[in-house]
């Protein structure tokens, strides 16, 4: 056993440890979330097994537990953390599954995991051979990985994403997250390779590996369907998102969406993007703009009552798209909108205007940059109300691999 007080540390902006207590508090907070939100949803189209890929954080663990919570469905979570070392902490995702596993435990439900490189073959047959035991055949997969780089399985090359536009310089406003200053920031464009680098980590081949996969190990449902998230956002961020390398990683992901679609279809099955709004996430803060864009967002949707959190948000998905008898239209692009509330033209005005009156000075009055703040520090179980941090707890929390 290995309890101990664990204050936060940090190394500039972002922290280095996770608190154990705080991770297990943000779970079963969700966790009532869902119960509650989804106690009267329709049932009929309702997933039973659910591979969830990408599912220690963020939508990938909000989507995981309202599958279980709100339909009982059987799951298996596909992450990649590191699990507590002597007195270092685990990561922020592996506490999070440690207190899923154990909540679901309780409440009669399974949950399998899988702690591995999701880009890599050998995670992939260990995954089918959890599935054939216990979930087959599977009729929901959700696709939520975010990593920054990606060891291709076939040709053991690394690549590594990067955060830039595409074609020329783009100047903006941001917040130094360090020295909490409103800056200027210009960045330059990103040369062929990085595009394609970034594109080979975000892009859609390894989800279409996945898919493949299933269906290569007769591991499908009839009428199975698959989800990858997204992100569109404001003209605001397009060039270092939509129309940077993260856009044309996220298009080739629309591109597989597609051809899944259609690969799918002969089951009764589907392939679809799901855009999903902006929040608070390791992935985001490191994202120049969007850090003061959210902060924004953030105060402009909470005073007109539209703010959400990813668990609201997968609620949302599945009592409304993926579960209900007659699901919410798509877009254009046959795209799921969870976006459509942050994206109102109400909303948009608002942050549009109070954008370019952000200062040092008054950055705390004009935003909720403190909010912003905080919400980063929940995803490591810190500023978590009714954690006493001054209490010791245990951190070295075990965590099965893969199920029986």
């Amino acid at each position: 056993m290995s309890q101990q007080i664990v204050k936060r540390r940090s190394r500039g902006f972002i922290c280095v440890n996770a608190h154990p207590e705080g991770c297990r508090c943000n779970v079963e907070r969700q966790i009532a979330v869902a119960r509650q939100a989804l106690a009267a949803s329709p049932r009929q189209r309702a997933p039973r097994n659910a591979l969830i890929i990408g599912a220690s954080t963020g939508y990938g663990l909000a989507s995981r537990i309202a599958a279980a919570w709100g339909y009982g469905a059987r799951t298996l979570g596909v992450f990649f953390e590191r699990p507590p070392d002597g007195d270092k902490t685990a990561t922020a995702g592996y506490y999070n599954t440690a207190a899923l596993a154990q909540r679901a435990a309780g409440d009669g439900l399974f949950a399998a995991h899988l702690n591995g490189d999701a880009f890599s073959d050998d995670c992939k047959r260990r995954a089918m051979e959890v599935i054939r035991r216990h979930l087959a055949p599977i009729d929901l997969i959700l696709y939520s990985l975010a990593s920054p780089k990606r060891t291709h399985p076939r040709t053991g090359v690394a690549h590594n994403s990067v955060l830039k536009p595409i074609g020329r310089d783009f100047s903006s406003r941001t917040v130094e997250l360090d020295s909490e200053k409103v800056v200027d920031v210009t960045l330059t464009p990103a040369a062929e390779n990085e595009i394609a680098d970034t594109v080979a980590v975000m892009g859609g081949e390894d989800w279409r590996m996945w898919i493949e996969a299933l269906a290569a190990e007769n591991l499908l449902a009839p009428g199975a369907r698959t989800l990858a998230y997204s992100y569109i956002g404001p003209e605001l961020t397009w060039p270092i998102y939509r129309d940077g390398t993260i856009g044309r990683a996220k298009q080739d992901l629309e591109h597989t969406a597609r051809a899944l679609n259609q690969m799918l279809a002969k089951l009764g099955g589907s392939a679809q993007i799901s855009v999903n709004k902006a929040v608070v996430t390791q992935a985001s803060a490191a994202i120049p703009v969007v850090p003061l864009y959210l902060s924004l967002l953030s105060k402009v949707l909470r005073a007109k009552s539209l703010e959400e959190h990813p668990i609201e948000q997968m609620c949302r998905l599945f009592s409304d798209f993926l579960a209900a008898d007659r699901p919410h239209p798509a877009d254009d692009a046959g795209r799921i909108r969870l976006d459509d509330r942050e994206m109102l033209p109400e909303v948009q005005s608002e942050v549009m205007t109070l954008f370019p009156r952000v200062t040092t000075e008054n950055l705390r009055q004009l935003t909720d940059f403190a909010g912003f703040q905080r919400e980063f520090r929940n995803l490591f179980g810190f500023e978590v109300t009714g954690v006493d941090y001054d209490q010791a707890f245990e951190t070295a929390v075990p965590l099965p691999d893969s199920a029986g």
